[in-house]
């Protein structure tokens, strides 16, 4: 595939991972705001808004898996068309593992699945802040703008599971309303904990950002 093609295509996911996160965000406003329905109905759409968080999902995994391919093939990175390739397998591999783990997330396997999710996100963390930080300080010959695009990449991981951590609470007073019901207390706890994953979500986009503009003007230092 030509890396004109390639770069379009990273261009419009960027696109389709900002829509996605738009769309869950105000589903999720919604069902954290709406006491008064009657609860089945709100957890119906509290479902949707986690089918709807798998394309997310997917916009990570096709960033990092794109951006990898054209560094390689751009020469940003060593191991020219060999990496390009690998990369590209991995991002399927990625893209397969994160269908299998919501597709079963409701199962004692979904739940192993997802803490190991969670893992290799630590793993991508690390080796993206660790080795953006080598390059800048000289230790891997990466150009420095680039290397500062590994950091916030990783910065963006770091965010996507701040914003996790935030579910999982959700999620735990959920359970406590589906068993119990709802009180001024439980429904005060999920839109607190909305407004905190929302604030996490603002700076994972101001990450992105800064992402971008690095990709534009390529600054030596």
């Amino acid at each position: 595939m030509p890396v004109d093609v390639l770069l379009v295509v990273h261009i419009a996911v960027l696109g389709y991972w900002l829509g996605a996160e738009f769309v869950i965000n105000s589903e999720f406003r919604f069902v954290c705001r709406a006491a008064s329905m009657p609860f089945e109905e709100r957890k119906r759409l509290m479902e949707h808004v986690m089918d709807v968080d798998q394309h997310v999902r997917y916009a990570l995994v096709l960033q990092a898996g794109l951006g990898t391919v054209l560094s390689a093939l751009l020469g940003y990175f060593p191991g020219g068309a060999t990496l390009a390739w690998a990369a590209g397998l991995a991002t399927l591999l990625w893209l397969a593992f994160v269908e299998v783990v919501h597709r079963l997330r409701h199962g004692a396997s979904g739940r192993r699945l997802a803490l190991l999710d969670r893992l290799v996100r630590y793993v991508l963390l690390a080796t993206l802040v660790l080795g953006g930080l080598a390059a800048v300080f000289g230790a891997l010959a990466l150009q420095a703008w680039l290397a500062w695009k590994l950091v916030l990449f990783g910065a963006v991981i770091a965010c996507g599971i701040g914003i996790r951590y935030y579910i999982i609470q959700f999620f735990g007073i959920w359970r406590q309303i589906e068993a119990s019901g709802s009180n001024p207390s439980r429904e005060r706890a999920i839109r607190k904990n909305y407004a905190a994953g929302t604030s996490m979500l603002g700076l994972l986009w101001l990450c992105i950002a800064a992402i971008t503009a690095l990709s534009i003007l390529k600054p030596a230092t």
